[in-house]
């Protein structure tokens, strides 16, 4: 949380440090007022207080939450996404030079996730060409065989209390 002020604090004297209400913010960024409450609260961003308690956002913050959203359309885990911009500082406004690491973060979080998607694309790949369609033998589907400990049959295709029903 940053320190408390009121609302208009710094606004003229350093361009991008106004504050704006969570309603504004919302509306600039189409972001609901849930989840900006829901980032302050995990620590991807950060507000002021006003003497009567209400959040004010500075303007800066616009960007950090824009790259937010689109991490997360990306299906960025938000954890991801706070390591990325942890090199972006929220109470002042970020140089040039801290969005240049920021940027070798997001490239280390985007380097990840492509490694993992080809790996998942070659094991799929893998087992579409096997052909084998053998659920105890499959590390992609089963892993070590891990569905029989849950009993025999097709246990991904079963619905709870389908077994039951069969027997009536």
């Amino acid at each position: 949380m940053l320190h408390t002020a009121e609302h208009g604090d710094c606004a003229n004297e350093y361009p991008g440090q106004e504050l704006l209400s969570i309603g504004q913010v919302s509306d600039r960024t189409g972001v609901a007022r849930s989840a900006l409450h829901y980032y302050e609260e995990i620590g991807l961003i950060a507000a002021t207080r006003t003497a009567g308690n209400q959040r004010r956002f500075p303007r800066h913050l616009l960007r950090r939450i824009s790259l937010i959203t689109v991490g997360s359309k990306l299906g960025i885990p938000l954890s991801d996404i706070k390591r990325a911009l942890a090199p972006v500082p929220m109470g002042k406004i970020p140089t040039e030079n801290d969005w240049l690491r920021a940027t070798e973060e997001w490239k280390k979080v985007l380097e990840a996730r492509r490694r993992a998607i080809e790996e998942l694309e070659d094991r799929l790949m893998g087992c579409i060409g096997c052909g084998c369609l053998s659920m105890q033998a499959c590390s992609l589907l089963n892993p070590e065989d891990q569905l029989a400990h849950e009993g025999a049959g097709a246990r991904r295709l079963e619905t709870p209390g389908a077994v039951a029903n069969e027997s009536e």
